[in-house]
């Protein structure tokens, strides 16, 4: 008898994960199913099988690490090492990926959890601010009332589908395996229904619109996600429901932008205000817990001399967070608005000012014109 160490290609001291890893890699090789059949490839599958229930095994693994063949011959009775059932190891080693070929699928005739099911939710950013309570009509599986989701006509009942005897799965012999396959006569239910019902054709379920309250909270964000458990489709056979997932978008606003709590404003500014100081109201959100038009606009006190991009920072007056009590800020840019349609008396008397102001006045604009002078020496040399 060969070495189980040797049949797998792995040293003696290999952990639980070598040894999956090289007996998956042989047993794919040497499968007689990929290998037509080849009675040389069934006797060396089955070495390689016979050597990994051994060494997967801590207790029989160390009975052959100190007496050989000898330490698990004698354990297994009939001469020959016992090893765990072929689906059993398939099913451990392979997983899910090869369930159906080896009798690791789930059967269907029993409750089946619903599915779950997605709605997009387009709300305004004061909802998202302020949160509300919104109304929404989804479709969902409902059980047929008529035939309570048995599929029948009323009056009728399913029968056992002869072909699996309402397993659902069907069982043959092919080569060295059993292969277990949905049953291809009921697709996996173990029912079959000869007379259906007329209003669920069948299927146990019909699809219905059902309006539903959904609770946003304040502070939601573009992108979030609310679970609705329960609120999915109908399960199959009795099975519990599956549950509504609610994805939230938030719709462009005309003033505001979200960055992160902070919610950001531009708003212009009077030149002669910005020039001279003064107030400008900026708008802003609110949770509608005033009943005062006023609730929706701010006093900004705008700096003497301001100049267009600076920002005023209103503390607290931006988004709520979802995860605790803290508020972002509203950030309000100044956009200084030039003058436009000036009548002759306006220009003359801007004309005025221009000829007063100098370089005390326009201190940006002296800065500039002093790099510009460097840059065109440089380029022309002189």
């Amino acid at each position: 008898m060969r070495d189980y160490y040797e049949i797998l290609g792995v040293p003696r001291g290999s952990d639980e994960a070598a040894l999956k890893s090289a007996f998956r890699k042989l047993a794919m090789e040497h499968h007689p199913d990929r290998n037509g059949g080849s009675e040389e490839a069934s006797a060396r599958f089955k070495e390689i099988n016979e050597a990994y229930s051994v060494l997967s095994d801590p207790k029989k693994r160390a009975a052959y690490d100190q007496f050989g063949h000898a330490g698990v011959n004698g354990a297994q009775g009939g001469g020959g090492p016992g090893f765990t059932d072929i689906n059993d190891i398939f099913s451990e080693v392979f997983g899910s990926a090869f369930g159906d070929m080896f009798g690791g699928g789930q059967r269907r005739s029993g409750p089946a959890r619903g599915q779950d099911l997605r709605y997009d939710l387009e709300i305004t950013l004061e909802q998202a601010y302020a949160g509300a309570e919104v109304e929404i009509t989804a479709a969902t599986a409902m059980t047929c009332e008529v035939c309570e989701g048995s599929g029948a006509k009323p009056g009728t009942s399913a029968a056992t589908c002869p072909t699996c005897g309402g397993a659902g799965r069907v069982r043959a012999s092919q080569g060295f395996f059993a292969i277990e396959r949905t049953c291809p006569r009921c697709g996996g239910e173990g029912r079959i229904v000869s007379d259906p019902c007329a209003t669920c054709r069948g299927h146990g379920q019909v699809r219905r619109n059902r309006t539903l309250q959904v609770r946003i909270p304040a502070g939601v964000d573009d992108g979030a996600r609310i679970r609705l458990a329960g609120e999915g489709d109908a399960g199959a056979r009795g099975g519990p429901r599956g549950d509504l997932y609610i994805f939230v978008s938030v719709r462009p606003h005309d003033l505001f932008e979200r960055d992160g709590l902070d919610l950001l404003c531009t708003v212009p500014v009077p030149m002669t205000t910005a020039a001279l100081g003064g107030e400008i109201e900026a708008p802003c959100l609110s949770d509608g817990d005033s009943d005062e038009g006023r609730a929706n606009r701010l006093s900004v006190k705008v700096p003497e001399g301001t100049q267009t991009g600076r920002t005023v920072r209103i503390r607290g007056r931006g988004m709520p967070s979802l995860r605790s009590r803290e508020r972002g800020d509203l950030v309000v840019e100044l956009f200084v608005e030039t003058p436009t349609r000036l009548s002759a008396r306006q220009k003359a008397l801007m004309q005025e000012l221009a000829d007063l102001c100098g370089e005390q006045q326009h201190p940006e604009s002296s800065g500039f014109l002093n790099k510009a002078r460097r840059f065109w020496e440089d380029v022309t040399g002189g």
